[in-house]
């Protein structure tokens, strides 16, 4: 069962690194009119094949990796997910015929090393909680709306002038507080509870749409603006760092009387892959292409 379970989740990382290099291409090949229908423009890419069989494949390597999780342990599971980011940025180097440099190669290390080496303390670290309170479900749900009503603000502020680092962080977080919820649901529907949607609460359900897609929206701006490898990258890094830090901070998995150093490991190994993530965003061939020709743009002489 477990070599079936990592089959699955070696197939889930092929599936996010192929879905996310084809949306990518689904979005630049309707860049010209995404740039002319700020507001309406997303709506052209459900005609896109390319762009809705990108969707598929995420979607069936979401389905899969579920499906690890729920048959492997996590410490088995997570790593084999940030190879996702190897074979995208290979993948999209081939496609687009860049040349990786080494600051980007590096970066693709910090990422992979450093989420798995995050997840993995986290592992030690922690313990599930079977039961949160209500108190902690409703202070879990606060900090979801805030951070989903932060994002939605900038959005709303970085339309002129857009960063792909920005959009992806935010579509991380949002995924991040969606995977929560998930979790904190299936608490509920589990234990057969009264009310709501099979025992969910009407207002989990609702910050699972509300920040789910909003994220799908940053996820779709971050390929517009930057490379599909940093968009699987700063998703597998800092989708499970909000997950793991909402249950730390909030649900209260920390297991008690831990070493100081175990904190220190922790923060140590999220720093590495955020430089990473950051890194990517200023330094991948495909960033640095586009920076050129927008400076281009803005420096070319306006005809009469």
């Amino acid at each position: 069962m477990k070599w079936l379970s990592i089959l699955a989740a070696l197939v889930a990382a092929c599936c996010l690194a192929l879905g996310s290099e084809r949306q990518s291409v689904g979005v630049r090949r309707h860049e010209a009119h995404l740039r002319i229908h700020p507001r309406s423009g997303f709506l052209t890419l459900f005609g896109s094949p390319v762009w809705l069989a990108g969707g598929a494949l995420m979607v069936l390597g979401i389905i899969l990796n579920v499906y690890a999780l729920a048959t492997a342990p996590l410490t088995v599971v997570q790593p084999i997910g940030a190879i996702a980011v190897v074979i995208t940025t290979v993948l999209n180097a081939r496609i687009q015929h860049l040349k990786l440099n080494r600051v980007t190669i590096w970066a693709i290390a910090a990422c992979v090393a450093g989420s798995a080496g995050f997840v993995l303390i986290a592992i030690v670290a922690t313990e599930e909680n079977p039961a949160p309170t209500l108190g902690q479900e409703h202070l879990t749900a606060v900090v979801a709306l805030t951070a989903t009503a932060v994002f939605a603000l900038v959005a709303v502020i970085s339309r002129r002038r857009p960063s792909a680092f920005l959009f992806i962080l935010g579509a991380g977080v949002l995924f991040g507080f969606v995977a929560v919820f998930v979790r904190l649901a299936s608490i509920h529907l589990l234990r057969g509870d009264a009310g709501g949607l099979l025992g969910i609460p009407w207002y989990q359900l609702g910050i699972m749409a509300l920040a789910g897609l909003l994220g799908v929206y940053f996820v779709q701006m971050a390929h517009r603006h930057g490379p599909p490898d940093l968009v699987v990258a700063g998703l597998t890094v800092v989708d499970p760092m909000v997950g793991v830090l909402t249950g730390i901070i909030v649900l209260g998995e920390l297991q008690p009387n831990l070493p100081w150093w175990v904190g220190l490991c922790m923060v140590v190994a999220a720093a590495i892959a955020t430089l990473g993530v950051v890194a990517l965003s200023r330094h991948h061939p495909d960033v640095i292409k586009r920076r050129e020709q927008r400076r281009r743009a803005a420096s070319a002489p306006v005809e009469d």
